[in-house]
């Protein structure tokens, strides 16, 4: 693969370059640089509101969702002028952070499974950033089996369609910040589990819906518990056929995996800088033989996820979908960076226990990053699923042993006793 710009991408980039130049937040520039992973990047001001407000001058000026087609809100660019922009886009892209969901995952499922007319109404206000979306996923019983969920939908009694949903999701990205939901339900437990499913998408605002933030270990609140008493929804709000939401979500999987994977910032580039500054016994810590070894295994991880992730352009730039192997780029960058940060740490000796931005190392980011880590391990497929995904449907090897896939689901029992009938 030849990674230099061709005539037109150098023409691209320049114009991009030129646009960001005259255009970008400048005022906000030295805080994005400063932030904490895993911390609000703006502190100065309103963060949602900065960041839609650089959102939409994206989209008045035809920047955003890059690879969208123009009548959803994009500009029908090429696969590789969305990364150009990317690059180029630097430390304003973290202003981006409250559209990731929308724009990397609900979008493109809205796309491929809602009719025309509701996509033209739903993504050009999300791909300009006056709506914000969630995706109502996860359950607490259900743990990394999306399958085993138990928020129920069922027909209203009334003859009018419109499906009635109670239950309850947790570990909602952004949810208290959203306007609209992609809501995976089961609609049918008399079938196995993968089978009786359906998706919707419902406004966040409707009667009977609930959000409660979770406090997290560093301090912030950007995951949710979601409660739904009663909650209607109206049959045109559903995405696929009634039973065919296993296929609808793999959509959404597949695109979340390419999102987290291809986005996500191991810190290699800080922990090198850190290792330059830093001291052991006097001389630069880079000078230890041992902080060399571990750069050049983080740095071998670094390329990997380099290539990997130029090999999913590649596949996008084709029109193919993104597909099982993207799990690979978010399996082994939330291990690097649970790794790369715990090692930082180790070499800021005593004051790697202190969290404090003003007086942290590197501002505090290697302490935000552990303390979010795990979260990254977890959300968008946790390391044991993937493990099974890239084994099974990119190795090629056997599938595990499910004793449950072929049950019907109201069959599977809830603890280590068996069903009684």
């Amino acid at each position: 693969m030849d990674f230099d710009d061709t005539p037109q991408e150098a023409a691209f980039r320049a114009e991009a370059r030129a646009w960001i130049a005259a255009n970008a937040p400048k005022h906000l520039e030295d805080e994005l640089k400063r932030a904490s992973f895993g911390s609000s990047a703006v502190e100065s001001e309103d963060p949602l509101a900065a960041a839609k407000a650089w959102q939409k001058k994206k989209a008045e000026a035809g920047w955003a969702c890059l690879h969208w087609p123009k009548e959803y809100g994009g500009a029908a660019r090429s696969p590789i002028e969305r990364v150009i922009w990317g690059q180029e886009e630097g430390a304003y892209g973290a202003l981006s952070g409250p559209f990731i969901i929308g724009h990397g995952m609900c979008g493109p499922t809205v796309m491929a499974w809602a009719s025309e007319e509701h996509k033209r109404r739903l993504l050009p206000p999300l791909a300009s950033g006056e709506e914000i979306w969630c995706q109502l996923f996860s359950e607490p019983a259900g743990g990394s089996d999306l399958a085993g969920l138990r928020t129920r939908a069922v027909r209203a009694d009334d003859g009018s369609g419109d499906w009635i949903v109670s239950g309850q999701k947790i570990w909602t990205s952004g949810a208290q910040h959203s306007d609209w939901g992609l809501l995976i339900t089961r609609t049918d437990p008399d079938v196995p589990k993968h089978k009786g499913l359906t998706m919707f998408f419902l406004r966040m605002d409707s009667p009977g819906v609930e959000v409660r933030p979770i406090k997290q270990a560093n301090g912030a609140s950007g995951f949710n518990e979601v409660y739904f008493t009663d909650v209607r929804i109206p049959d045109d709000q559903r995405l696929g056929a009634v039973g065919q939401g296993w296929e609808v979500s793999l959509t959404t999987l597949m695109n979340e995996r390419l999102s987290i994977g291809s986005g996500m910032s191991t810190g290699f580039p800080e922990l090198f800088r850190f290792c330059m500054e830093a001291e052991i016994d006097g001389a630069p810590a880079v000078d230890d033989a041992a902080v060399r070894s571990r750069l050049a295994q983080f740095a071998v991880r670094q390329s990997g996820l380099k290539y990997t992730g130029m090999r999913a352009i590649t596949a996008l730039s084709k029109g193919e979908t993104p597909g099982p192997e993207n799990s690979i780029g978010k399996l082994v960058a939330g291990a690097t960076m649970q790794d790369l940060a715990a090692f930082a740490l180790d070499l800021q000796g005593e004051s790697g226990v202190v969290w404090d931005p003003e007086e942290s190392p590197q501002n505090g980011r290697f302490q935000a990053m552990l303390m979010r880590s795990p979260a990254t391990r977890i959300e968008g497929g946790s390391d044991e699923i993937l493990r099974n995904i890239i084994a099974e449907r990119v190795l090629g090897l056997p599938g595990d042993i499910r004793v449950d896939k072929t049950v019907p689901f109201k069959d599977i029992p809830t603890s280590g006793r068996a069903a009684t009938k």
